[in-house]
């Protein structure tokens, strides 16, 4: 019985210590996208690079297409340490950490361009350091590249007046749906899953993503084959570690898992952008008709939303807009 209690003990005390030059830890990585999709891509080349950089000490195995559970899941997992890492998008984070669903309203971004210069400076650490310090267990790693959300339907969408009375998926946020309303539309909030099925039968008339995701998703091969570029969301995602597991690193390896999570960050836009290009020209080459708009028209209309859901934000918005 003395034995078994000081096994336990050590076992115990094993997981309060920091990582040691000799231990060997293995950092189990999630992520709902596919195998090849660019956060995925860029997430492994990082767990190679720590590999490379700790001779073994610290590797990173990647699980990608959610078979460790649905972001829900996965993220109570990584907050107890069952998982080390993960990419995430910020509606798991929003309830504990609210300065981060600035980032969800519509139209607080510019373009790409704009959201990149912000997650990349001040506002992007400083966001990043609030989810560390939050109540979460979780440690804010590095943003990735979500891409611009835009509109695909049945029917030509060029002006807000186009989309009167037609029935768009938005992700279950009453935030998204009421931005829909706001543009014109009938927000419908849907899981992902049944959008396909939902475009097919007539349930709904047209939904919302990027271009990879209307591909890959075969959305495209439903009635709803015109693509107007509102780019009315802008979301970037998160890649979170667990702070059970940061606790366990050392300083300096702290240090080099931020440096290389930079690094992933800077690399998953390049391969983001490609991924962009070569999608696009894909549905295109399927029929699909891309729509230039003038986007002021959905900018003005979706005044009241950012007013409602940014009034506890309005210093970050106004931050955010001195962005060049």
């Amino acid at each position: 019985m003395k034995l078994q209690r000081r096994l336990i003990a050590s076992m115990v005390l094993a997981t309060l210590l920091p990582l040691t030059a000799h231990a060997q830890m293995v950092l189990k990585s999630h992520d709902t996208h596919p195998a090849g999709y660019p956060t995925v891509v860029a997430v492994d080349n990082m767990g190679k690079k720590l590999d490379a950089a700790t001779q073994g000490r610290i590797k990173v195995q990647m699980f990608p297409g959610a078979v460790l559970g649905q972001e829900k899941e996965a993220v109570e997992q990584v907050q107890l340490g069952a998982i080390q890492m993960a990419r995430i998008s910020l509606g798991v984070i929003g309830p504990v950490v609210p300065e981060v669903d600035v980032f969800n309203m519509p139209f607080v971004f510019r373009d790409i361009a704009h959201m990149r210069a912000v997650i990349d400076g001040p506002v992007g650490d400083e966001l990043l350091a609030k989810v560390t310090a939050s109540p979460a267990r979780l440690v804010g790693l590095g943003w990735m590249d979500g891409g611009a959300r835009s509109l695909y339907t049945k029917k030509p969408v060029r002006k807000p007046e186009d989309l009167k009375g037609q029935k768009v998926r938005m992700m279950g946020n009453p935030l998204f749906v009421d931005t829909m309303n706001a543009m014109g539309g009938n927000g419908i909030a849907m899981a992902y899953g049944e959008v396909f099925t939902s475009l097919q039968t007539g349930v709904i008339d047209g939904a919302e993503n990027n271009p990879p995701s209307y591909f890959t998703a075969n959305h495209y091969t439903t009635p709803a084959k015109y693509y107007s570029q509102t780019n009315h969301l802008i979301i970037p995602e998160i890649l979170v570690m667990s702070k059970v597991t940061w606790d366990k690193l050392t300083p300096a390896d702290q240090t080099l898992v931020k440096k290389l999570a930079r690094e992933a960050q800077m690399e998953q836009r390049v391969l983001w952008d490609k991924s962009v290009e070569e999608y696009s020209g894909k549905l295109k080459a399927a029929g699909v008709e891309f729509i230039a708009i003038d986007n002021k028209p959905f900018f003005d209309a979706t005044a009241p939303v950012r007013a409602k859901y940014g009034a506890k934000h309005v210093d970050l918005m106004n931050r955010i807009a001195a962005v060049k």
